[in-house]
């Protein structure tokens, strides 16, 4: 059975010295760094491979594309047998999809072999991402939300540093084969501290929870989300029907339902819903925020790349020093408080214009910093029976369903402020813009909605193209304001767990002692 008690009364597993947890730790951070360095590096580098080898830009959306969604999915499939395989082995499955993407891509002739390194990065990045959340709640199980959100420090840090490498290499113009290359630091450093270590044994299994009690954890209702949403991210991969997404995802749910027999913790289930909100606040608007800095750096004569650089600072410095906002906040209030930062940061952005972009992107950037890592938190504290599948199914939600749901969204409010803003713009200027350029019509899941013709827009006069983008980009800023309310439903949620928890006596992390040895 879990304990509710406090942490005092569960002692952290000895089963190593300090020093060597300190460095698995310190490991697992270099691996987020790693993955980082690729995402960065093949976003700057992007542009000259659709130059040098031909690339439309459908082509280098799909490899973009094929930079999340196996990832997620990832996640999933090896969180299921993580505990039978152990983390080493999947650890070095990652290590050896990151070493031959990078030996594929740095021998690429053409669209095929970039997506084929691009997909085994993604495919490495889940593997680990599977590994180090559940390591860290393991090794600190007083302090999960402090220790998680120094871990996922090492993203924003290797975005930082990934972006300052590659802005002086391009600078000093070396070649896209060595900027490459450059990624195998991180990944040969995080193998040498990793692959002599002794991993932790995970929570559940130290406790003797079987795998089924871990699964009902996660319950029907849980795993209908994440089938669904993988079912629906293969699907528009591979051009399923609705039709068919919808009878894969019913089967495959109905199938392992009748083995779970489960609906899963209601309060699970809310947090899987609310982070879809949370990861498309956090990821899903990040390209739209970059677009509506990059002009204002442009201005003060900086590269668009500094703003990558600037936002990643703030998460960064911000979530090595988390524990003292863990302990004022709680780790609710801290969700709490930071969607109410983030909403503030998104509605100052629909707003903003000049250099005022930059102060609200900057309280945007603090809204989101202790989003992800808190989440991950409250999940590992609140549901220790469910083991790698709660905390690692919550990731992959993020990831997946930002892309599935998420992105669709935000797509389709941009699409459609757009419209509505262009023939606002006509009606005020007696110009017939709309009519001209706004002429092809698309279904959607959430309706219909028109878009911009490229042909037509390819070939438009050069103050046309500017009068469009000019309004674009007052549309982004129009939907931002729209895309807001997802920080306020999870505000709500949060305010109501808050609430929840303080009429059973306020939150605590649920601890699970270990197994009496029989003697």
């Amino acid at each position: 059975m879990a304990s509710s008690a406090t942490a005092q009364d569960v002692t952290e597993p000895a089963l190593y010295h300090e020093k060597d947890k300190r460095i698995l730790f310190w490991g697992c951070f270099t691996v987020l760094v790693a993955s980082a360095f690729g995402f960065v590096f093949r976003s700057f580098l992007m542009d000259g491979w659709g130059i040098q080898f031909g690339l439309s830009k459908t082509q280098q959306g799909e490899i973009f594309g094929v930079s999340f969604w196996p990832f997620g999915i990832s996640i999933v499939l090896f969180s299921l047998i993580i505990d039978k395989v152990g983390y080493k082995m999947a650890m070095i499955f990652a290590f050896i999809c990151h070493v031959l993407s990078v030996v594929l891509t740095v021998m690429a002739s053409g669209y095929w072999m970039l997506y084929a390194g691009t997909l085994l990065f993604a495919l490495g990045n889940g593997a680990a991402e599977s590994v180090v959340n559940p390591v860290v709640a393991t090794m600190y199980p007083k302090e999960k939300t402090k220790w998680l959100n120094i871990l996922h420090a090492g993203w924003p840090s290797g975005m930082l540093l990934a972006g300052l490498a590659g802005i002086a290499m391009m600078h000093f113009s070396v070649s896209w084969e060595l900027i490459i290359t450059v990624i195998l630091v991180p990944v040969l450093l995080y193998g040498i501290m990793i692959f002599k270590r002794k991993f932790p044994v995970s929570e559940r299994v130290q406790a003797g929870v079987s795998y089924l009690e871990m699964v009902k954890e996660v319950g029907i209702a849980g795993i209908f989300i994440i089938v669904s949403l993988c079912t629906f991210q293969l699907g528009s991969l591979f051009e399923w029907s609705l039709t068919w997404k919808i009878v894969i995802t019913l089967t495959l749910t109905v199938i392992l339902g009748a083995f779970v027999r489960s609906w899963g913790r209601p309060m699970f289930i809310l947090l899987l819903l609310l982070m879809i909100l949370l990861a498309t606040t956090e990821l899903g608007t990040d390209s739209w925020i970059t677009d509506l800095m990059t002009p204002e750096m442009a201005k003060i004569g900086l590269r668009g790349g500094w703003v990558l650089i600037y936002t990643s600072l703030i998460m960064a410095v911000l979530r090595f020093y988390s524990g003292p906002f863990v302990e004022r906040f709680a780790p609710l209030g801290l969700l709490a408080v930071s969607a109410l930062v983030a909403m503030a940061g998104l509605q100052f952005l629909s707003y903003a214009t000049g250099l005022l972009i930059i102060i609200a992107a900057t309280v945007y950037a603090l809204g989101k910093t202790f989003l992800w890592g808190t989440m991950l938190g409250v999940v590992a504290e609140q549901f220790p029976k469910g083991g790698v599948l709660t905390l690692n199914f919550t990731g992959a939600v993020g990831q997946v369903g930002v892309g599935v749901i998420g992105a669709v969204i935000l797509g389709f409010v941009q699409d459609k402020q757009l419209d509505a803003n262009l023939a606002k713009y006509d009606a005020g200027n007696g110009t017939a813009l709309h009519s001209t350029y706004v002429t092809e019509e698309r279904s959607g899941f959430f309706g219909d909605y028109r878009v911009i013709d490229p042909d037509r827009l390819a070939v438009a006069p050069p103050e046309t193209k500017q009068t469009i983008n000019m309004v674009r980009e007052d549309a982004k800023k129009d939907a931002l304001r729209t895309v807001s309310i997802f920080p306020f439903v999870m505000l709500a949620g949060y305010v109501f767990m808050i609430l929840y928890f303080r009429s059973k006596g306020g939150y605590k992390a649920v601890l699970l002692p270990p197994v009496q040895q029989k003697t």
